[in-house]
């Protein structure tokens, strides 16, 4: 995320899904050096299931086609269930190397209750985007933040901690820099612990 909190610019769509600004500004660190950050790549995706927001899964000319199954291609990172959250229910889309899409209409403690239930013991991942983890924020059900922060103002756009009553972060790991231009930082937040979630930005 940017330093004042933004992980897309504003204008997202299709063609510019960050919005205005460049596609991998804040994601190059995971395809630049991926050897260096194996470790940190590896702790993104420990998860038993993901949650995701309609907006991370796809724009909304896409997202409700039946042909659209996300950014990713047929192999896409996760490797694991991932709960949409979504407008109307639909079918489950199972793609290659155990992603399977699975669409909530229910609102986030019934997929967060379904990811739990996959997962068993295992975490559970936000895979994004900001206002899916606000969502998450405000309702009191996230126990760690994983942040990237890249030195720069962006100044509209996806923010992060937008609406979401105060809470107190206990920053307990720091990264240090992962290229010259991004700090790693992992927090946990001062609430009733229920969610482990990862940030992909």
């Amino acid at each position: 995320m940017s330093l004042d909190a933004f992980v897309a610019g504003p204008n997202q769509s299709f063609e510019k899904p960050f919005g205005d600004i460049p596609e991998n500004f804040f994601h190059h660190w995971m395809f630049d050096e991926p050897e260096k950050h194996q470790a940190e790549l590896d702790a993104l995706r420990d998860a038993g299931a993901f949650l995701m927001g309609s907006n991370m899964f796809g724009p909304k000319e896409k997202r409700e086609s039946n042909d659209w199954k996300g950014w990713w291609g047929e192999n896409p990172p996760f490797h694991a269930p991932v709960f949409v959250l979504s407008e109307k229910q639909r079918d489950p889309i199972p793609m290659e190397g155990g992603t399977t899409f699975i669409f909530i209409p229910d609102g986030i403690e019934a997929a967060l209750s379904q990811a739990k239930e996959v997962a068993r013991e295992r975490n559970v991942a936000i895979a994004g985007g900001a206002h899916t983890v606000n969502q998450y924020l405000s309702a009191g059900l996230i126990d760690e933040l994983w942040l990237h922060i890249v030195p720069v103002i962006i100044g509209s756009g996806a923010r992060l901690f937008e609406s979401v009553p105060d809470i107190k972060l206990e920053p307990f790991e720091i990264s240090g820099w992962l290229t010259q231009d991004q700090l790693g930082l992992h927090s946990s937040v001062d609430e009733d612990p229920s969610l482990d979630s990862q940030k992909w930005a």
